[in-house]
């Protein structure tokens, strides 16, 4: 059954906007998401990648009955990645996705199904955070709320609300979707999308009456510390609907860590046994690692239409080749041509433009592991030895998180986007690691954090990554038609017959790209259009997806 529209103080969740359909709902309903024909049952079907689009994919597929076939290049956990200091008492280093909106109530149903604890992430101006340190152009502020900072960041956060307010309605938009009124959710978002798509966020900032009103200064700030989770001026370029929705379904605020590491949350599905009454074909106790002897098949070099021209092969990096009935990728769209061969009459011309056409933004972290939390010890001024550091220096974002009085501590010393990543490429991690301390020491001269280090530093750079090229996408302006091809691209009874059963999905299929409730629920899709293509259904009182596709499905614009 969906869940009936609630009123003004329901909480704001990912229910659209392109798409308004209550997923969280949908795998949560005692009927489960349909049913596969007998003859089917047991069949193998092939998951290309096992991050959380793939996993949540599998998972799901096997409790209808199916043997999902998981392949995998790299790490279990795609970027959900969670890297252990050496004898660090299990700490870890989040790096990839490391805060989870609470809206993001899909992920978070799996989360709770493992019994994972979260605890709120310490993000700027928050509890978690204890204190947030503002430093811009050589001036540094210690805040706890906004009200501690000069008046110019209350104008620049004032400016920003305004904004939204008067070119996009924020109000009553927000409104429709914590109520989960479709029909008005998407008449107001899609009067937008005409609007906006073609415009960048920085024009819908510069162009305000808000900001207009104001400095260049208030937009250099705003870009550089930004609101909720830092700046935004790596997003300046995208396109402005992206940046929409992000605040809209409220990914910017309200955000959790996984304790533990995140990873634990593909990687548990992976090993959870859903219940018994939850598993058609299968025995009590069955899980994906017991269907795979333990591991997944190793990475996929070419996936081609077999000889019968009804199912696909698909090929491992070791040359063994198999058939199956429907294949669904989550891999990020770039790996469809350069890490596997797939064949080009698989997907149409105007889904290649689509997925040549995906923008990965870059992305780089570094961490270290410290030998206690040493940043909550006080100074004579009542303020702690150092905070969650906001900055226009190299390291941009620094995050502190801390495990416990007897347990080692953990600084993500940089977290940076685009042009302040690939300046950091070149570099080994220890220089990393030197660059970020010369940096903090500007603005802490009287902490000595490398005193406090232990073990071996962690760095990432996702764009060096063969397996990801990239952390995840960012549309640039006139994208939206892209994305509108690739996200309902699991409503295939139009395609020609040569290009039907292979599916995809991930964050970067999504409409809202870096946040992993868009890989949740696109493969979530994927699984309706698989259980479809395979001649199965969903349950009458439990309509999928595809069912509410021609009612619910994003607007289309011309090509």
């Amino acid at each position: 059954m969906q869940r009936q529209p609630r009123g003004a103080d329901a909480p704001v969740t990912l229910f659209g906007p392109d798409f308004p359909f209550a997923f969280d709902d949908w795998i949560a309903h005692p009927q489960g998401l349909g049913a596969i024909p007998a003859e089917r049952l047991g069949q193998e079907v092939a998951v290309v990648g096992a991050g959380m689009a793939g996993m949540v994919a599998a998972y799901e597929l096997m409790k209808l009955g199916l043997k999902p076939v998981v392949y995998e290049a790299s790490r279990m956990g795609g970027r959900l990645r969670s890297q252990v200091f050496e004898g660090g008492q299990g700490v870890v280093a989040e790096l990839g996705g490391m805060r989870f909106p609470a809206s993001s109530t899909a992920f978070f149903h799996y989360v709770n199904r493992l019994g994972l604890q979260t605890q709120p992430f310490p993000n700027p101006l928050t509890p978690a955070a204890g204190c947030t340190v503002v430093d811009l152009e050589g001036r540094t502020h210690w805040a706890r709320t906004l009200a501690d900072l000069p008046p110019l960041f209350s104008e620049v956060a004032g400016a920003w609300a305004q904004a939204l307010e008067e070119g996009a309605g924020f109000t009553g938009l927000q409104q429709a979707l914590r109520e989960r009124d479709a029909p008005k959710l998407k008449a107001l978002w899609d009067r937008l999308v005409p609007l906006w798509d073609d415009r960048t966020f920085y024009d819908f900032v510069a162009t305000s009456k808000a900001f207009a009103e104001l400095s260049f200064h208030h937009r250099e700030v705003f870009g550089q510390v930004g609101f909720g989770t830092g700046g935004w001026d790596s997003d300046f370029p995208n396109s402005m609907l992206e940046i929409l929705r992000v605040v809209l379904t409220g990914c910017d605020e309200n955000q959790h860590l996984i304790v533990g590491g995140v990873q634990q949350v593909p990687l548990g599905l992976w090993q959870h046994a859903p219940a018994a009454h939850e598993l058609r074909h299968w025995p009590a106790g069955t899980t994906l690692a017991g269907l795979h002897q333990g591991a997944p098949r190793g990475g996929v070099t070419a996936i081609a239409r077999a000889a019968n021209g009804q199912d696909l092969v698909v090929t491992d990096t070791w040359g063994n080749t198999q058939s199956y009935p429907a294949v669904l990728t989550t891999c990020q769209s770039w790996l469809l041509t350069t890490q596997i061969a797939v064949e080009e009459s698989l997907f149409s011309h105007k889904h290649w433009m689509a997925l040549d056409r995906t923008r990965y933004m870059q992305s780089s972290k570094t961490f270290v592991m410290v030998d206690r939390p040493f940043w909550n010890e006080l100074r004579s001024s009542g303020w702690p030895q150092m905070g969650m550091t906001l900055t226009d220096r190299l390291t941009r974002g620094t995050y502190l998180f801390d495990n416990g009085p007897d347990r080692p501590g953990v600084i993500c010393l940089s977290y940076a986007w685009m042009g302040d990543a690939l300046k950091m490429l070149p570099h080994g991690t220890e220089k990393r690691v030197q660059l970020a301390l010369q940096a903090l020491r500007k603005i802490y001269p009287d902490v000595d954090i490398a005193s406090h280090i232990v073990g071996d530093p962690i760095s990432i750079s996702w764009e060096a990554d063969p397996h990801f090229l990239g952390a995840f996408k960012g549309a640039l302006p006139g994208h939206y038609r892209y994305n509108h091809r690739m996200y309902s691209h699991f409503m295939q009874d139009g395609f020609a017959p040569a290009e039907r059963g292979i599916f995809i999905a991930g964050d970067d299929v999504s409409f809202t790209p870096a946040w992993v409730e868009g890989a949740v629920q696109t493969s979530l899709n994927a699984v309706w259009g698989i259980v479809r293509h395979l001649g199965g259904a969903t349950h009458a009182a439990n309509p999928g997806p595809g069912d509410r596709f021609a009612e619910l499905g994003p607007m289309a614009l011309p090509d």
